[in-house]
């Protein structure tokens, strides 16, 4: 039997622990998301990129958020798991309307990070994105569900401003977002362990670290303080590689 979303909600947040990460393999699909289910882990995260990719669609909202949602239904219809969804930097809907949506389809969970691709690819100002965050928490607290918020920064993406004070301003960033009422924060990239232990160290609440599941080895980040686990689009990078090796085979 399928769980209510609230307490779907609850058990994502309550897998958000420093030293002991969740890893939310990233999906895209059905298939994947089954494939993650059956390996047996305990929730899921539905990434923009191979989302995009499996449409033929680009990242960076090309798909439009009817689009996604029809593509999370069938994710959720597949597996019983709490599931979330990255939405990018919202798709130009009002919190309310990305909250009704999410729930609609069952996802407990999402991503929401400070570019806007709906403006040209512009970086929100810190509290322009912390105020965002904040209408999200009041929809989904309307709502009934303690929608679990990864509030992102692309600081480090977009290589914004002096190298040497990146990590200040996206915990700056990050720290605006959580007092606003996010529940985990992203300082997306692949950071090395140096970085990564003191954005740990210096944000307030859990940090998902990226990783490369083909690469990366596992139990380097419970050492870090890494509290959740994503891979972003290099699962799919990843199984793509290894079709493109057996195609090969039989070109």
């Amino acid at each position: 039997m399928a769980q209510e979303p609230a307490e779907q909600a609850r058990m994502l947040l309550q897998l958000h622990q420093p030293g002991n990460p969740v890893v939310l393999p990233t999906v895209w699909d059905a298939w994947s998301a089954k494939l993650a289910a059956d390996a047996g882990f305990a929730a899921l995260t539905v990434g923009s990129h191979p989302l995009g990719d499996s449409v033929g669609k680009p990242d960076s909202e090309g798909m439009s958020f009817d689009d996604v949602l029809a593509r999370v239904a069938q994710i959720t219809a597949a597996v019983d798991l709490p599931v979330s969804v990255d939405i990018e930097s919202g798709y130009g809907q009002a919190p309310p309307r990305l909250i009704e949506g999410l729930l609609s389809v069952g996802a407990v969970g999402l991503n929401i990070e400070d570019t806007v691709h709906s403006e040209g690819g512009r970086l929100r100002s810190s509290g322009e994105h912390a105020e965002l965050v904040g209408a999200l928490r009041v929809a989904a607290d309307a709502a009934g569900v303690h929608m679990v918020i990864n509030a992102r920064t692309d600081v480090f993406l977009r290589q914004e401003g002096d190298p040497a004070g990146r990590v200040d301003v996206a915990v700056a960033r990050l720290t605006e977002a959580a007092q606003a009422g996010a529940d985990v924060l992203y300082p997306v990239a692949r950071h090395d362990p140096d970085t990564l232990r003191r954005l740990v160290s210096e944000l307030p609440l859990p940090v998902n670290a990226i990783a490369m599941p083909d690469r990366d080895e596992p139990a380097m980040f419970a050492p870090l303080g890494v509290a959740r686990i994503s891979f972003g689009p290099f699962l799919q990078f990843a199984l793509s590689a290894r079709a493109n090796e057996l195609l090969a085979r039989w070109q």
